[in-house]
C-alpha cells in the first residue's frame, strides 16, 4: 500500500492571528469560505482543496515551508486585483518556462504571517 491513488484534501496554514488570517484568505483573496472553528480553525474550499487557516495550540510553534501556488487563468488581471487590494508582490508576473505549445508564469507573494504563497498561470506560447 502507498500513496499512489491519493488526493490532497487539506493544507493547514498557519496563522499568528485568527482573524487578521480569515479576513486576508476570505476577503482580499477571496477563497470561499466554508466554516469557522474560532478562536482557531477556519476552513475555505480552494478548487476541491480544503484549505485549514488555524492558529497554532499554545506552546506549538507554526511550520512555515511549503509554498502554495493558486492556478489561474489571467495571471495579470488577479495580480492587478490583488495589488489593488493591498497585496505585495515580489516581483511582477513573470515567465518561468516555455515550450512550444505552453508558458508557465508565476508571481510570488506571502500572507500577512510570512507563509509562502504564489499565484501561477500556464497558457499557451505567445499569449501574453
Amino acid at each position: 500500500m502507498n500513496l499512489a491513488d491519493a488526493k490532497i484534501a487539506q493544507l493547514l496554514i498557519p496563522v499568528d492571528d485568527f482573524d487578521r488570517g480569515v479576513a486576508f484568505y476570505r476577503d482580499v483573496l477571496g477563497i470561499p469560505f466554508l466554516f469557522a472553528a474560532p478562536p482557531q480553525m477556519a476552513f475555505f474550499n480552494c478548487g476541491g482543496v480544503r484549505l485549514l487557516v488555524g492558529v497554532m495550540p499554545a506552546g506549538q510553534e507554526a511550520q512555515r515551508g511549503s509554498a502554495i501556488y493558486f492556478q489561474i487563468a489571467d495571471i495579470h488581471a488577479v495580480f492587478s486585483s490583488l495589488q489593488d487590494q493591498g497585496v505585495v508582490f515580489k516581483a511582477q508576473p513573470h515567465l518561468v518556462h516555455r515550450t512550444p505549445q505552453s508558458e508557465l508564469w508565476l508571481a510570488e507573494f506571502t500572507d500577512p504571517d510570512g507563509n509562502q504563497l504564489a499565484l501561477m498561470s500556464e497558457m499557451a506560447s505567445g499569449g501574453t
